[in-house]
């Protein structure tokens, strides 16, 4: 299974499924992350957490633990 934090600085992927549950999914859904939308990403700290990304049109930080939920085609 491949997710977010697999994808290299400038790659853009698709979001294929979400895992977790209740709270964490919602907060994540709520950010615009769902599936079948497509995420760039755009940089990453320097000790990897949080990575930057843009997503419909306007640009979020995601924590690593979170990019881990995210499975991606």
């Amino acid at each position: 299974m491949k997710t977010l934090r697999d994808v290299k600085v400038g790659e853009t992927a698709v979001v294929a499924r979400l895992h977790g549950e209740g709270a964490v999914k919602r907060r994540i859904m709520d950010m615009g992350i769902t599936k079948g939308t497509e995420v760039y990403v755009r940089k990453v700290a320097p000790l990897g957490d949080p990575i930057e990304v843009t997503v419909r049109n306007y640009e979020l930080s995601v924590r690593r633990a979170d990019c881990e939920m995210i499975e991606i085609v």
